[in-house]
Parts: C-alpha cells; sequence; structure tokens
C-alpha cells in the first residue's frame, strides 16, 4: 500500500507540469495574432520643384558709391573784397546754371573800364585824323602831276600806326569788360555747394578758391566688374550707342528701402592693377528731383548702393534652387514611378540663392530639393499628397486590433 501511494505521489508534479504546457499553448492559441509588421525600409518623403523653362535677362550684381557726374573748384580771375554772397551761398545749397554766388568790388574795374574805352576814343580821333591828311595830300599830289604817289607822301604809316593804336584800345576795352564781368563769379552748372571757402568782407587774390559745387544733373556710380560679370553684359563699346544695359539701384534710407533706375553707360577701359577688375559707370539722370518727381526718394550724393545691371538675354533656361545641385553638378530627378534617377546638368550662371541651368532638364522635370543623405540611383520615394504606402498602416492597424481585445475584456470583467 505503501508503495502504491509513494507512486502516485511521484506521478503528480509531473502531471502538473504536463497540464500547465497544455494550458499555456491552449492560450497562446486562443489569444489574438497580431499582423505581422513588414521589415521593408518606408518610402522617404521628398519636395520637389517642377522644371519650367524661361526666357530671362541675366542679372549682375554690383555695389558702389553715388558721386556727381561733374564738381569742379570755382576760383577767382580778378582781386578784390567781397561785397555780396548768394542767399544759398552755404554747404547745400542749390543753385542753377548762371546764378550769381559772389561778387566782389567792382569800382576799380568800371573805372579802368572807363579809362580803356576813353583812349578807344582817342585812338579812333587820332585814326580818322591820319586818314583824312592822307586823303588831303593824295589830292595835293595829284593836282602836281608829279608822277607816282610814295606810300609816305600818302601818310600811309601814320595811317597804318593809327590803325594799330585804335585796335590796342579796343583790346584794352575788351579785357577790361572781361575783368568786370568776373567780379561776379556765377554757376558753370545746377548743382548744390559742397563746400565754401570765402565769405562777406574777405579780401581775395586771383586764383583763391571760393567755393566747390557738384552738378545735380546726373549722378554716377562706379562699380567694379570681374572677367566672369562681363561674359554676362553686354558693354557699351562706342560713345555713339544709345542701347545702354539696365541698373535697378537699391538702398536702406531711414530704415526703408527705396530703387532707382539707371543705365550702364560706359566702362572705364582700364583694368584696375591691384584688383584686376574693370570699372563701369552707371549713370542716374537727376537723382536731386529736380527737375521734377524722377525718383520716389533723393538720391544723395555719398550714399552706398547695391546695383543690379541687366545682362545679356537668354532663352529657354531653368532657376533651380543652389541647395538642389550636388557638389558633383548633378541633380537628383523623382520619375513617375517615384524613383530617384541622376541627372547632369549645365550650368550658365550660379547666383546666390539660385542656379541658371541651360541644358540637362526638360519641362516637367521634377528635381529634388530634399538633402538626401543616402539617396541612390532607383532608389523609392514619396511625393507631398501620396497615399501612404501599406507598411506604415500595418503597425496602426495592430494596435486598433489591440484596443479593442482590451475593451473586450474590460466589459467581459464589468459583467
Amino acid at each position: 500500500m505503501i508503495s502504491m501511494a509513494f507512486k502516485k505521489r511521484a506521478l503528480l508534479p509531473p502531471l502538473i507540469i504536463i497540464v500547465a504546457i497544455a494550458l499555456v499553448v491552449l492560450l497562446g492559441m486562443l489569444r489574438p495574432q497580431l499582423p505581422m509588421r513588414s521589415m521593408e525600409r518606408p518610402a522617404v518623403l521628398v519636395e520637389v520643384q517642377e522644371a519650367q523653362p524661361e526666357d530671362i535677362n541675366l542679372l549682375v550684381s554690383g555695389q558702389g558709391n553715388v558721386m556727381a557726374k561733374h564738381t569742379t573748384n570755382l576760383v577767382t580771375q580778378v582781386s578784390g573784397q567781397v561785397i555780396e554772397i548768394a542767399a544759398n551761398f552755404h554747404n547745400g545749397g542749390y543753385f542753377n546754371e548762371g546764378d550769381m554766388l559772389v561778387k566782389i568790388d567792382p569800382r576799380d574795374y568800371e573805372v579802368a573800364l572807363q579809362n580803356a574805352k576813353a583812349n578807344l576814343a582817342q585812338a579812333k580821333a587820332a585814326l580818322a585824323e591820319e586818314s583824312a591828311r592822307a586823303k588831303v595830300a593824295k589830292e595835293e599830289w595829284e593836282s602836281l602831276q608829279l608822277g607816282e604817289i610814295p606810300a609816305l607822301g600818302l601818310r600811309e604809316p601814320q595811317v597804318a600806326s593809327a590803325v594799330a593804336a585804335m585796335q590796342s584800345a579796343e583790346a584794352a576795352v575788351a579785357k577790361a569788360q572781361r575783368d568786370l564781368d568776373r567780379t561776379v563769379i556765377r554757376a558753370p552748372f545746377a548743382g548744390l555747394l559742397q563746400s565754401k571757402n570765402v565769405d562777406l568782407g574777405q579780401f581775395v587774390n586771383v586764383s583763391s578758391q571760393v567755393a566747390q559745387l557738384m552738378g545735380t544733373e546726373v549722378a554716377e556710380v562706379r562699380v567694379p566688374l570681374s572677367d566672369r560679370d562681363l561674359a554676362y553684359l553686354n558693354l557699351p563699346r562706342r560713345e555713339q550707342e544709345t542701347d545702354f544695359p539696365r541698373v535697378r539701384l537699391s538702398s536702406f534710407v531711414a530704415g526703408e528701402k527705396y530703387e532707382w533706375q539707371g543705365r550702364l553707360v560706359r566702362s572705364e577701359g582700364v583694368l584696375d592693377s591691384k584688383s584686376r577688375v574693370i570699372y563701369g559707370v552707371v549713370e542716374v539722370q537727376d537723382p536731386y528731383n529736380r527737375a521734377g518727381e524722377s525718383h520716389a526718394e533723393i538720391l544723395r550724393f555719398g550714399r552706398f548702393v547695391q546695383l543690379e545691371i541687366e545682362g545679356k538675354y537668354v532663352e529657354d533656361v531653368y532657376r533651380i534652387p543652389r541647395y538642389a545641385l550636388n557638389t558633383d553638378g548633378n541633380v537628383w530627378l523623382v520619375d513617375e514611378e517615384r524613383r530617384l534617377k541622376r541627372q547632369h546638368v549645365e550650368v550658365l550662371r550660379a547666383e546666390e540663392n539660385q542656379v541658371i541651368v541651360s541644358d540637362g532638364l526638360e519641362a516637367g522635370d521634377k528635381v529634388v530639393l530634399t538633402q538626401l543623405a543616402n539617396a541612390l540611383p532607383s532608389m523609392k520615394v514619396r511625393l507631398p499628397g501620396d497615399p501612404m504606402p501599406q507598411q506604415m498602416e500595418q503597425p496602426k492597424a495592430a494596435e486598433d486590433d489591440t484596443a479593442v481585445a482590451a475593451k473586450d475584456n474590460a466589459d467581459a470583467s464589468g459583467e
């Protein structure tokens, strides 16, 4: 009996283990199976730009300072005391061509002019007297019938001397008149006064500097141009040309950006020996709006401006962002099957934020803008708006099944 009881106790633990294993297997078979997650790598979402051909004018950027085309230092041609100055004779004052700037005491020059005129009158009287004497001498000689009249008999030397004296007197009058006119210093062109060097009551000598005047009819900007820039420009080669490239100038005035329009009228024709660039000259008409509202804002001399010069006209080119171009000169395209394709392009011009492509692209090509670290040809990608791939939806479906099962268990426990 003892032996039978011992055998029953010895079989009990293995039986319990077998039953437990069977229950675990049964519960595992009854557990809902989760969908298998695909191990395929999901397609990368990329941003693209559709290539569209354009006909454009290339632009060349530059910068420079605005200067007056005409700047002159006014000096005196006569000496004397300054007795009058113009009301606008101060730094920044505006003048029109021919306006009086400074007046020197003219009294000494008026007296000199009167003396010159008096001397001229005497010379004319002397000439008339000598001419009359010559006429009388000729008549007397002819009445005596003494043959050919000698030059001395006709008083020709005396008449010639009188003529020379009259011409000298006329020249003296003209000089005296010029000196009198020069006592009034006038503006040679329309402009503004940059600096003045004399004032009321001051005595000035010949060649004393009176003021510096800057013309306001035309402003100039010298812009440095490299050999690469010259390849995209149509520089005027003759002074007779009138179809000058247009230029857009821009600068900030009181925190607001303004623009002006100008023309690239010429180049200085000589390469700078230090920088190896050639300087182009841009002209802007009426920078101070003195002839009307030519510009939205006055373009003052000395202002630093940015320039965009209209270059050569090109057709059927493509603009793409600069970052879309790889360092090897290739771009990535997306074909109709949403696979990557490497494409080599010819860059006509590289700008600050864009590149202009002349060859290698066709209308409608989808150029990849997204920076891909490990891009490979034929790699599958997605575009914005494409449906979500199946492998990305499966985990979501599994989560939904788990949530439903959990809800059912909770309901059963509540019952």
